[in-house]
């Protein structure tokens, strides 16, 4: 029988915005990935746009918030890894209470693949605005050389 049994629930996300908001105002923050109030398994992710012209990759990622000394980027080979890390900021003073927050406090991750090696050596980054631009320069190819059989 075709439909959604009650062990494969369907997703439905207006249930859970309506949960969301409701355990967020009323019981407890919003949790996501990062956060100590956390329900979710999915990991907090940041947005990233990656363009290509002959000689280089640029990319663009959009991580508000952070400062340069929170930003780590890793390059290996054609694979490249942009880390952010957050430590708690949100400090309640004396007769404070935090009702909500969904600030992210914690670390953010994403690594992905390019289509070609990368010149780590002169690639070169830059944080404005709270998007982090790399110039990504392609590692240039050893040419293949023909040899004759004497």
């Amino acid at each position: 029988m075709l439909g959604i049994n009650r062990y494969s629930p369907r997703y439905e996300p207006m249930s859970e915005l309506v949960s969301d908001l409701f355990r967020g105002f009323v019981v407890r923050p919003v949790g996501y990935a990062g956060n100590p109030a956390a329900n979710s398994e999915t990991p907090a992710r940041f947005a990233l746009d990656v363009v290509e012209v002959d000689t280089a990759y640029t990319v663009h990622a959009e991580l508000p918030g952070f400062s340069k000394q929170d930003l780590r980027i890793e390059i290996e080979g054609d694979q490249v890894s942009i880390t952010a890390e957050r430590a708690s900021q949100l400090e309640p003073k004396e007769g404070e209470r935090v009702i909500h927050s969904e600030r992210h406090l914690g670390q953010v991750r994403r690594s992905f693949r390019l289509g070609q090696e990368v010149d780590a050596a002169t690639a070169q980054a830059s944080y404005v605005d709270g998007v982090l631009s790399l110039t990504l320069p392609k590692r240039v190819s050893v040419s293949a050389r023909q040899i004759t059989v004497s």
